[in-house]
């Protein structure tokens, strides 16, 4: 590869850095100058001031429930596909309900597994 074959590259480096320094050299010429004022520089977060620590500490039960949405969520990406090509692999006698079925009940029997440890349970 020669040097010519880099030049696109190049005047698309050249064209997203001059438009980039055009848009910041404009907000700085015709931007809005308003003078600090506390309240306002300070950063807004839904209506509450923002004190105390940026890192709270959250109970394990939101940890536990972030898992199972991320299981389920899996169970549906993986299920999603198998849905929509059942038609094809009927039409070539290949056994599609089998692992489906075998899917699903692992994922229940963890379901179950969770609920007898009482996992979802909030109060505890």
């Amino acid at each position: 590869m020669s040097l010519h074959d880099f030049l696109p590259i190049l005047i698309q480096v050249l064209l997203a850095s001059g438009i980039a320094g055009a848009i910041l050299s404009a907000n700085w010429l015709l931007g809005q100058r308003a003078g600090h004022h506390p309240r306002k520089d300070s950063a807004y977060e839904c209506g509450m001031n923002p004190i105390g620590d940026a890192q709270p500490r959250f109970a394990v039960k939101f940890y536990v429930t972030t898992m199972l949405f991320i299981l389920f969520d899996i169970e549906v990406v993986f299920l999603v596909p198998a849905v929509l090509v059942y038609r094809e692999f009927v039409a070539a006698h290949l056994p599609m309900v089998g692992p489906i079925l075998f899917f699903v009940a692992v994922l229940t029997l963890g379901l179950w597994y969770e609920l007898k440890k009482g996992a979802i349970e909030w109060e505890r």
